[in-house]
């Protein structure tokens, strides 16, 4: 079973250091039940064929790749206003916006819906892009000497409870066979991990694969290396508070940007040279080699027409945190609202639904 973070650390204030007291609290008490409730019946309407007039949806995009997409994709024409781009990511971000009501819709890994639900707060998944390779690398600090997941054992381990890089480590754990209070997990958001290995705060940190090229070219010199994991992070999803989706009006916004949010990742997909240099050399100051790099290991987009799949991955990882006492089980599939289930998959070409 996993351990506290740190010896004789309550789990409970661990949660708090992670997601911030006000949302911890609300955590602790109960589960999804206990946020600003939506209508029930509004959540079961169909949807709405035609966007009304006037709507606006506020919309994630963080470092600007959704709009980046739909405008090299040739697909701005959204037959809905957009309020805002918000240049929000990390899972915990988007819930406290959420929380404020700045943001209607974002893109996430499956964990941040599950980190939600335990905070108290009311959203529902979508959408679902099913990821086949792993998009993780795990970093290490410079002169730590580790080579492979079985010497995580005694070591210092960035671990990020409400987002993806979090359950990422949990499985490489239990896949070198190591028990999660083998190692010391150091609570911290992912955004800390880069700055946590080049102080040597943690000995290693998960951090994607488009992290990884600027981060070696620093310090691969003074030992620092990437260890490649086997372990998949299976869901990329758009996700949105049950308010939001109880609104009709805003609901037929969120059913009608599906399918630009499908056809502007396999355009992405499709066009790795253009992405390359309007994305990862213009504006992330990555060179064309290592931008290439990256595109490599590049997940070819996978939107399914049932959820079947993404459900049971998402009941698996919640089991996975409730086992470690990072949240309580319970039944995702309260996380998913299905009327959402084939607009993906209609959007797209044959060879990204299976």
């Amino acid at each position: 079973m996993p351990a506290p973070p740190a010896s004789g650390v309550d789990r409970r204030l661990f949660l708090s250091s992670l997601l911030g007291v006000t949302a911890a609290a609300a955590g602790l008490s109960g589960c999804a039940g206990a946020s600003a409730a939506a209508d029930q019946a509004s959540l079961e309407e169909p949807l709405a064929e035609k966007v009304p007039a006037g709507t606006s949806l506020k919309i994630s995009s963080y470092q600007n790749v959704q709009q980046l997409q739909l405008k090299l994709a040739g697909l701005g024409d959204l037959p809905f206003e957009v309020g805002d781009w918000l240049n929000i990511g990390a899972g915990p971000d988007v819930i406290n916006a959420f929380r404020a009501k700045s943001l209607d819709l974002a893109g996430n890994a499956g964990i941040p819906p599950i980190q939600a639900y335990y905070q108290g707060f009311d959203a529902r998944i979508v959408a679902v892009n099913i990821t086949r390779e792993p998009n993780y690398l795990f970093a290490t600090r410079p002169g730590s000497g580790i080579r492979a997941a079985r010497d995580f054992r005694g070591r210092r381990l960035a671990f990020s409870q409400g987002q993806a890089q979090g359950v990422v480590l949990l499985r490489a754990l239990k896949e070198a066979g190591l028990e999660y209070d083998d190692a010391e997990l150091v609570p911290l958001t992912s955004n800390q991990f880069l700055t946590a290995l080049q102080s040597g705060q943690v000995d290693v940190a998960p951090l994607a694969i488009s992290q990884a090229p600027s981060y070696l070219e620093q310090y691969a010199s003074r030992g620092a290396r990437t260890i490649p994991t086997e372990v998949v992070d299976l869901l990329s999803v758009l996700w949105a508070p049950a308010t939001v989706l109880a609104d009709r009006a805003k609901a037929a916004a969120v059913a009608a940007y599906i399918p630009y949010w499908a056809r502007g990742a396999v355009w992405q997909y499709e066009h790795p040279d253009e992405w390359n240099e309007e994305f990862y050399v213009k504006t992330q100051n990555l060179t064309p080699a290592q931008a290439e790099s990256i595109t490599e290991l590049a997940n070819k987009p996978l939107f399914p027409p049932r959820w079947d799949e993404a459900i049971a991955w998402e009941q698996e990882t919640a089991d996975l945190l409730a086992e470690g006492g990072y949240v309580k089980e319970f039944d995702v599939g309260a996380l998913f609202d299905r009327r959402f289930e084939p607009l993906a998959a209609r959007a797209v070409p044959e060879e990204y639904r299976r």
